[in-house]
C-alpha cells in the first residue's frame, strides 16, 4: 500500500450512472489485476474504495457507479483536481492458474477489474472469453473495449434489450473453459458456484470502512475462518468460500 497524490485527467459518463475517470500519478504499488484504491474526498470521513480498471506506469483508470453521496461527488470532479489515494490495496487475481482458455465473468460494476486482467492474459497468449452481465442496454459498457483486446465477448442483459437475454450463467453453460475469474454481486457468485465445472476466483464487492484491514468491517466466511475482503481479498478462491444460507 502506498499513499500518493493523483491528478484527474478526465472524468466522463459512459453508461447510465457509470463514469470513467483517468488519473495521473505513481502506480508502482499496484502489483496485480483486481486490486483497488481508496480515494479521499473532501467532506467525507471515509475514503471511497474503487477497483482498478487499468493502469500503466503513470496512468490509472477507474470506473465507478454513482450509488451514494461519495460517488456522486466523484462524478463532478474536474480535470486538474488533485486527489489523495491509497494505492495497491487488496490481493488481486492469480493469473498463473488460468489455463489456456480462461473465462472472465463480470456483472455490472464488477466488469472494470476484469479489463486489466483480460489485457494481461491476452498478452500471455491465452484464448480469453468474456461474459458481461447487465440489467439493460443502457447499463452496458466496455463491450467494444474487451473486443479490441482480442477476447471473445458475450453480453447478457436481464431484459434482453442487448446481447443475449438472461444472466451470465445462461451464457456460461455454453462455454468450455479451463478456469474462471469473476467479479460482481454475491448472488451472481452463488449462481456461478452452482454450475461452474472448473476452479476459479471471485473478487468480492463489499462496503468497506478503513479499506486496509484495521476495522474488520468487511469479511467473508472461509474454510480457514473469516477473511477480510479488503485485506485477504477482495479475490478469493472458489474452493475456500463457505456460502451462508
Amino acid at each position: 500500500m502506498k499513499q500518493a497524490i493523483f491528478t484527474v485527467v478526465s472524468n466522463n459518463k459512459i453508461a447510465e450512472g457509470v463514469y470513467k475517470m483517468i488519473l495521473n500519478g505513481d502506480t508502482s504499488a499496484i502489483t496485480a489485476p483486481g486490486q483497488f484504491v481508496n480515494i479521499k474526498l473532501s467532506g467525507f470521513f471515509l475514503r471511497r474504495p474503487i477497483s482498478v480498471c487499468d493502469y500503466d506506469e503513470k496512468t490509472l483508470t477507474l470506473i465507478y457507479k454513482t450509488v451514494g453521496g461519495g460517488t456522486e461527488k466523484m462524478s463532478g470532479l474536474n480535470p486538474g483536481l488533485c486527489l489523495d489515494l491509497l494505492v495497491g490495496l487488496g490481493n488481486g487475481y492469480d493469473m498463473s492458474k488460468s489455463g489456456e482458455r480462461p473465462l472472465l465473468i463480470g456483472g455490472g460494476v464488477g466488469v472494470p477489474p476484469l479489463y486489466n486482467l483480460c489485457r494481461r492474459l491476452v498478452e500471455q497468449g491465452k484464448r480469453v472469453t468474456v461474459i458481461l452481465g447487465f440489467n439493460s442496454r443502457n447499463d452496458v459498457f466496455f463491450e467494444e473495449e474487451f473486443k479490441s483486446l482480442g477476447a471473445e465477448v458475450h453480453v447478457a442483459t436481464a431484459d434482453g434489450s442487448w446481447g443475449e437475454k438472461g444472466f451470465v450463467t445462461d451464457v456460461m453453460k455454453k462455454i468450455d473453459s479451463t478456469y474462471f475469474y469473476a467479479c460482481g454481486p454475491e448472488p451472481m457468485f452463488r449462481a456461478i458456484d452452482k454450475i461452474a465445472a472448473t476452479s476459479g476466483q471471485f473478487s468480492f464487492e463489499e462496503r468497506m470502512g478503513c479499506g486496509f484491514g484495521a476495522c474488520m468491517g468487511c469479511s467473508c466466511k472461509t474454510l480457514t475462518g473469516n477473511k477480510r475482503i479488503c485485506r485477504e481479498g477482495p479475490v478469493m478462491e472458489r474452493e475456500e468460500i463457505l456460502w451462508e444460507d
